[in-house]
């Protein structure tokens, strides 16, 4: 693999391809998310790019790139869903035949998406490495042209066009955040920014449960030869969801153009997510929000300036997640309560209590009887309740009220 380190030249070459099929997104100061950071807060909008996010830049430079030969061979990728598709645009544009291994619990939306721009997807393996490794036999069985999803110069001076686009939009940025995956996004933006601005920081963000690119930063900083085991969980940002890093990646741009990097958990991007989707009316995947969670959790120990922007990679959430994130979110600020009360079953039981609800100003969205349930007595039912509220006090005022009736609760977790 030709491993040439890119250079502002080769992103500025890039930019005369990249606009053939991409576009240039917005940016817009963000004034909750300033609030919540301490700083002015911009936010790039690459959710809005076409096929949902970043990829589809590098995708189509390296991909525009290929000789006759090679297309005519046809293209195999393997993504988590956003290079898939990125992937499978270009080759319609280009009318080249494209093949994409994507794990086998890839949100469905992007595989869909991707089969709609003309691409075979192919389901193989639990993780993106194990789905890599499938696009990688196709490859030397077939004789299929591989297109790396970062480790390509072609796809890094891509995706590296969207650091001459922050510059243009706001000259005087003082830094960014960014996920963290496999390295091509923050490697491409790193190095535009980082040559014309040398001193804009450059923070990356990584998920708790795939912290294999936190581990090699910590080993690089402790001076230490040999990374910490990586404990690999499924993530909400399956976007950068990467058990093994490149160490060609690492090596070469991020331990060099980064100022730091960190993880942060499940909850926290799933928070993110919520908040910009209420505050800032943007709907994007945890592999996007993870930036705006990384610079809440970071405000007092990072350098953001007076000008931070956070990179939005992506859009493209299975409705089915963001229902489950939306509820659960609701549920940690107090807006959404989810119980079980046992109370006598008799006559009027049910009705005294959604008076009380009521009387409370609180909206009863589920209710379910379970007289079988293993924690009541012969004369007892448990009635399970999903309420609106207000906020955390609301909620517990309601809560209280209910418990007055001489209601019992059968679990401490209110939610």
């Amino acid at each position: 693999m030709n491993h040439k380190i890119i250079s502002l030249s080769d992103i500025q070459d890039a930019q005369k391809v990249v606009y053939q099929v991409a576009k240039e997104t917005p940016v817009d100061l963000s004034r909750s998310c300033s609030e919540w950071v301490g700083t002015d807060i911009y936010l790039k909008f690459e959710n809005l790019q076409k096929t949902g996010s970043f990829k589809i830049r590098g995708a189509f430079n390296k991909i525009s790139k290929l000789s006759d030969a090679e297309k005519k061979k046809g293209v195999i990728a393997c993504s988590a869903g956003n290079h898939a598709q990125g992937v499978a645009l270009s080759c319609q544009v280009l009318g080249i035949k494209s093949k994409v291994v994507m794990p086998v619990f890839a949100p469905h939306s992007k595989i869909l998406a991707t089969q709609a721009y003309g691409a075979e997807v192919i389901l193989k393996g639990n993780l993106f490495d194990e789905s890599m490794q499938e696009a990688r036999r196709l490859e030397k069985e077939h004789g299929y042209t591989f297109v790396h999803p970062y480790d390509d110069e072609h796809v890094i001076a891509g995706q590296g066009t969207i650091g001459l686009e922050l510059l243009d939009q706001i000259p005087d940025l003082d830094s960014v955040v960014i996920g963290v995956g496999g390295g091509g996004l923050s490697s491409g933006v790193a190095t535009a920014i980082k040559a014309i601005n040398p001193k804009c920081r450059i923070y990356g963000v990584v998920a708790e449960n795939s912290p294999g690119v936190y581990n090699w930063w910590n080993s690089y900083k402790n001076n230490e030869q040999k990374p910490k085991e990586i404990k690999f969980r499924p993530t909400i940002a399956d976007g950068i969801a990467i058990k093994y890093p490149n160490e060609h990646m690492f090596e070469s741009y991020l331990k060099r153009l980064l100022t730091d990097v960190v993880t942060v958990d499940e909850e926290a991007i799933s928070q993110a997510m919520v908040f910009l989707l209420e505050r800032a009316k943007t709907l994007v995947e945890g592999s996007a929000a993870i930036s705006l969670a990384g610079a809440v959790a970071q405000k007092d120990n990072w350098d953001l300036g007076k000008k931070c922007a956070l990179l939005l990679c992506g859009g493209n959430v299975d409705m089915n997640l963001i229902s489950s994130v939306i509820e659960k979110g609701l549920g940690r600020t107090g807006r959404m309560a989810r119980f079980q009360v046992v109370v006598m079953d008799t006559p009027g039981a049910l009705s005294n209590l959604t008076r009380v609800i009521a009387e409370n100003k609180a909206n009863v969205l589920e209710v379910n009887h379970d007289r079988l349930h293993p924690g009541v007595g012969i004369r007892e039912t448990a009635i399970s309740f999903l309420l609106s509220t207000q906020s955390k006090d609301h909620r517990d005022q309601v809560l209280k009220a209910i418990e007055s009736t001489g209601a019992r609760f059968l679990n401490e977790s209110f939610f």
